[in-house]
């Protein structure tokens, strides 16, 4: 069964491709009253190469303007960076222009280092609601969400979190992870292996949902019209 890719204001939307494909999404920011530092990105992208995987990464502004070497680095590894907006405050508090404000100042410092304007929005807290969806849609920006966490910013090992995705994979799920951890950069390569042993290939977000010519069905589902 495909798990839920992105949201849309009243349902999920899911992704029907019968594929044994799994995402992995790491989620960056720098918090103001807690550095969440790029110290551990170098050995993030090594295992990446190593395992010849290509994932996804959502990036808050303040992070990008604090590191952004760390940005130019993930980008010519190959990896696809989406905009994790650019303050990253309780969207659902916001307005539809502070919150559209809040996508296009993030996106606008990712195309600066990068060349590429991300069109990928994954919104803090995972919060949403009618507001926050059509401040992405309306800036053409395809709003996502994941469907596995691994808890890694608590603290778990490698192992811990191992145990919350083994299971529970299916088709088109996306993973949930984070850097400045304490374990997740050394488990990646572990928990990397054992998805693919289960049969599953990880790849980037934008390689798996539809951009154009789908429908929603009543369950919420993203489906390629014929």
């Amino acid at each position: 069964m495909p798990q839920n890719l992105f949201r849309n204001s009243s349902k999920i939307i899911l992704n029907d491709k019968l594929l044994k494909i799994i995402i992995i999404l790491f989620r960056i920011y720098h918090k103001r009253n807690c550095d969440w530092n790029a110290d551990d990105i170098d050995k993030i992208i090594e295992v990446l190469d190593k395992t010849e995987v290509k994932i996804t990464f959502f990036v808050v502004g303040d992070w990008v303007d604090k590191y952004p070497e760390a940005v130019k680095k993930i980008a010519e590894h190959g990896h696809e960076i989406g905009t994790h907006s650019n303050t990253h405050p309780h969207v659902n508090n916001l307005s539809l222009e502070e919150n559209i404000s809040e996508i296009k100042e993030s996106s606008e410092k990712i195309e600066k280092i990068t060349g590429q304007k991300p069109d990928l929005y994954r919104a803090p807290y995972g919060e949403y609601n009618n507001t926050v969806i059509q401040s992405a849609t309306d800036s053409g920006y395809f709003p996502i969400q994941w469907s596995l966490d691994t808890l890694d910013y608590t603290g778990l090992t490698g192992e811990e979190m191992w145990k919350r995705l083994d299971g529970k994979l299916n088709n088109g799920d996306i993973i949930l992870m984070h850097n400045g951890t304490e374990h997740t950069a050394d488990s990646l390569e572990m928990l990397i292996n054992n998805i693919k042993n289960r049969g599953f290939n990880i790849v980037k977000v934008s390689d798996l949902i539809y951009k154009s010519n789908y429908s929603i069905d009543l369950n919420g589902t993203q489906i390629l019209n014929e």
